[in-house]
This record gives structure tokens, C-alpha cells and sequence, in this order.
């Protein structure tokens, strides 16, 4: 992989971390209701997720899920009803107060963490349209002629490293908005990420592999 190729994939990843996703708005809504520690968890949830989503594609394990149409919608199903059910609780839920949230004890943060982290993981996991994008996006920037093991570590470590910059501006921003909102206007954000969420549960519901 020549230098070149290399900035042009970073410029590439970049610009995709930017699109709002399932786990910016998690990262989102977990600075908003935790703070950054929570976010955190969260974050190293769904960076977790894609490291074994581009593992996957590595292994060539991607086609098998662009070929399979029954694992594919078994998938999707399974995400859309997860993230209809985030949007759910996300609209529910009470505003918190951050200083409250700031000030709890690691102890008190660590379960809540754990839950933000399962949460983003399974955010990540349960969305075929990340498999079949890595598969698609990666295997462009790997020189076929050169060992393919180190370029996908490479690459795949680029992009979760962007992206998790990109999910911490998100978690930042929510941990800062949430300073100067009322409580009716940290429910309204959350009521926000919540549509946001049901609005990728429609995407995905409706959306069809390439070819199908």
C-alpha cells in the first residue's frame, strides 16, 4: 500500500465517520445522560464492534453474508428490532442531571458503563449494512501482490481510530449541550437521538442487498 493510497483511505474513512449513525447518536446520548465516562464505555463498545466487523471481512467471512439472503435478513431483522427498542427506551428515559452524574462514584458508573458498552456492541454487530460496506470499502485499498494481513490491520485500526474521534466530539458535544438545557430540553434531545434511531430502523428495514 503506497502512501498515496493510504491518505486518500484516511480522507475516505473520515468523511464516512461523519455521517450520524446508530452509535454517534448512542455516543450522543450517553454524554448527555452519563457524561464522558459513560460515553466512554459506549464508545469502546462500538469500536469494539468494528474491530470485529473488518476481522470478519478480513476473513473473508463478508461474502458468506452477501451470498446468504436468509442470514442477511435474519440480521437486519434483528437490527431493526434493536434499534427500535434503543429508540424506545431513549424516549422514555429521564433527564439527568449531570452534575449528579459526574459526581457518582466509579462503582456507580461501572454497571451503567457496562450496559453502554453491550449496548453500542450491539448496535455495531446487529447492522448487515456495516458487513457489506467493509467488504465493498476495505479490499479497494489492499494491494492483492503484498501480504493482506498487516493492510487490513492497518486499515481497519485507521478507521476506529477515526471514528472513535468522531463518536468523542459526539459524546463531547452532548456532555456540553446538556450544561446549558433546561430539563424539557435534555428530554427533547434525547427524544431526538430516539428519532433518529427509528429513522435508521426504517433504512434498514427497507434496504436490500446490492443485487437482490
Amino acid at each position: 500500500m503506497t502512501l498515496d493510497t493510504l491518505l486518500v483511505y484516511i480522507v475516505a474513512s473520515l468523511a464516512l465517520a461523519l455521517i450520524p449513525g446508530p452509535t454517534m447518536l448512542l455516543a450522543l446520548s450517553n454524554g448527555i445522560e452519563g457524561g464522558m465516562r459513560r460515553a466512554s464505555w459506549g464508545i469502546a463498545g462500538a469500536s469494539l464492534g468494528s474491530i470485529t466487523l473488518i476481522t470478519v471481512v478480513a476473513l473473508g467471512l463478508g461474502s458468506l453474508l452477501a451470498a446468504s439472503e436468509w442470514l442477511f435478513n435474519a440480521i437486519r431483522v434483528a437490527g431493526v428490532a434493536y434499534l427500535v427498542w434503543l429508540g424506545i427506551k431513549l424516549w422514555r428515559s429521564e433527564a439527568t442531571d449531570l452534575s449528579t452524574a459526574l459526581a457518582r462514584s466509579p462503582l456507580e458508573v461501572r454497571p451503567q458503563g457496562r450496559v453502554a458498552l453491550m449496548r453500542s456492541l450491539a448496535v455495531a454487530l446487529s447492522n448487515p449494512k456495516t458487513v457489506l460496506f467493509f467488504a465493498a470499502f476495505l479490499p479497494q485499498f489492499v494491494d492483492i501482490a503484498k501480504p493482506q494481513g498487516p493492510q487490513y490491520l492497518l486499515l481497519g485500526a485507521v478507521f476506529v481510530a477515526l471514528d472513535t474521534c468522531v463518536m468523542l466530539a459526539y459524546a463531547g458535544a452532548g456532555t456540553q449541550a446538556v450544561r446549558f438545557l433546561s430539563q424539557r430540553g435534555i428530554r427533547m434531545m434525547n427524544r431526538g437521538c430516539a428519532a433518529g434511531m427509528w429513522l435508521l430502523a426504517a433504512t434498514l428495514a427497507v434496504w436490500r442487498r446490492p443485487g437482490a
